[in-house]
């Protein structure tokens, strides 16, 4: 959910639409909105395409995110 926060942030503040981010990004406007809302965890691929369509770096909406814990792991 932090990750997909983050996107809708950076969509934000570049005053842009779903669908207009969506085709920066060149994904289907229905992606989008599912990562922002948390609902889909995006592929290392599709974080790239997320960070140039929306004109910043991988970094900036990976960083200090919250590692997710892996099935199994104690809680």
């Amino acid at each position: 959910m932090a990750f997909g926060a983050r996107v809708r942030a950076r969509r934000t503040q570049l005053s842009w639409s779903q669908e207009a981010a969506a085709h920066e990004c060149g994904v289907h406007w229905t992606y989008l909105g599912q990562v922002e809302r948390g609902r889909r965890s995006p592929r290392v691929e599709n974080i790239m395409r997320f960070a140039a369509g929306l004109q910043t770096t991988p970094g900036q909406l990976m960083d200090g995110l919250p590692m997710p814990s892996a099935p199994g792991d104690p809680a």
